[in-house]
């Protein structure tokens, strides 16, 4: 007889979601209480919490101590890095990006938020909103995450006061209306004492809504994906060396957008021949259909000469094909920024390289609005024409993630120094 528990366990939903706020707000806290609370946590890592704790002389159990992984960070009670944490429930699966508060690390949030379903944004109900606040929510917008949940956290010193969470949520909303983001919602908690988190909180019966344990479980991300434009960016081509399998050619990637079914008609860019579909394979499994974020091995009808970089397409829904890309881009790099330089691109599965041909204008994240100087520097967001040296087929970033998203990369050290949304 058949296993299904394991079979049932790898279809579950898998929720990506990252945490942001400003410095102390508590992230580790919470992210500590949702794994302590959901009994994910081994005897001996809370052992160790619980002594290490002690040492410090807090009177309850730090669980930030759980996701703190740097050891630097623990001593001066803040999160530098990017720290992913993989935990589940009955119900789902996620992916925790745990990503820092400070101003100089906008980069770091922009890596660990890139893939994120949910945001969640927290803010200290002694002081509301703050410029971190608004940063972290621009970004999360910028970087179209679909979901973004704010946490009133520290209520419990507050005396769990219902005029002060509707006074911040009144302000999140006066600010988040300035925003592109689908789906917002607030809850009251406080990670220290748990209310709200996984469990319901007695001490704010006045709020009616979810926990967020059960928001995660139910927020619906199905719909998040782009099934309506179709895209097959190619990242390898399967030429099978045994005699029996020697005519066989097939293009393995990952499904970027929409859904291919066998016998549909594609169009490969940039070569613009058209076939149909033959085959679709899913590992060893043959399909009917395949769609993103899945990765496949399509084979055509046709004879036709496909690469590394190629992208099949739907012939009546095309991307943009331009050797012109408009990017917001947010810099990694020390070195700035050079008007005019030359960096090698990636975009999909294809590698060119690119020249910076006009910086438009620089963000001030704080207030939104248009900085006063065009220098872009570490962790600055600008906006950037750039020139390829081959025409890129792409979607805008707000229509889809995988298609709209660029790197560069500096040829002398190999660094990665931006990540760009096309625009």
């Amino acid at each position: 007889m058949k296993d299904n528990s394991t079979h049932g366990y790898l279809d579950m939903d898998l929720l990506r979601f990252t945490t942001a706020g400003s410095v102390d707000d508590g992230k580790s806290t919470l992210i500590g209480r949702l794994l302590y609370d959901t009994k994910q946590i081994f005897e001996d890592q809370l052992e160790a919490v619980e002594k290490a704790s002690a040492k410090r002389g807090s009177g309850e159990v730090d669980l930030s101590l759980l996701t703190d992984g740097l050891r630097a960070e623990r001593e001066q009670g803040i999160t530098i890095d990017v720290a992913y944490r993989y935990f589940a429930t009955p119900k789902r699966k996620f992916i925790i990006a745990d990503t820092p508060g400070h101003i100089q690390y906008t980069r770091n949030m922009v890596t660990g938020a890139s893939t994120a379903n949910l945001a969640i944004i927290l803010v200290d109900a002694r002081k509301g909103i703050l410029e971190q606040t608004c940063r972290h929510s621009f970004i999360a917008s910028l970087l179209g995450i679909p979901h973004v949940v704010f946490c009133i956290n520290k209520m419990d010193l507050v005396d769990y006061d219902e005029a002060t969470f509707s006074r911040i949520q009144k302000e999140l909303e006066d600010f988040s209306s300035k925003l592109e983001v689908r789906d917002i919602r607030y809850i009251p908690i406080s990670a220290l004492k748990g209310d709200n988190v996984v469990d319901r909180s007695e001490r704010m019966a006045w709020y009616q809504g979810p926990t967020l344990m059960y928001l995660l479980e139910n927020v619906h991300i199905a719909g998040d994906l782009n099934h309506i434009d179709r895209r097959f960016p190619v990242q390898y081509v399967v030429r099978p060396m045994t005699d029996e399998h020697h005519d066989f050619r097939g293009f393995a990637g990952r499904v970027a957008g929409g859904v291919f079914r066998a016998g549909d008609p594609v169009q490969v860019l940039p070569s613009g021949f058209q076939s149909s579909i033959k085959t679709i394979n899913i590992g060893e499994r043959e399909v009917e259909e395949c769609f993103a974020p899945q990765s496949a091995v399509i084979t055509l009808a046709d004879e036709i000469d496909i690469s590394r970089g190629d992208m099949i397409v739907s012939p009546n829904n095309m991307p943009e094909s331009s050797q012109d890309v408009d990017v917001m881009l947010c810099w990694f790099n020390e070195r700035p920024l050079q008007p005019g330089g030359k960096y090698a691109i990636k975009h999909t599965s294809r590698d060119a390289r690119c020249m910076v041909k006009e910086v438009k204008y620089k963000m001030d994240i704080s207030t939104l609005h248009k900085a006063e100087d065009n220098n872009i520097r570490m962790n600055d967001i600008g906006r950037v024409q750039l020139r390829t040296t081959v025409p890129l087929h792409f979607d805008k970033y707000q229509r889809n993630r995988y298609t709209g998203s660029i790197i560069l990369i500096d040829e002398s050290t190999n660094e990665t120094v931006a990540a760009g949304m096309i625009v």
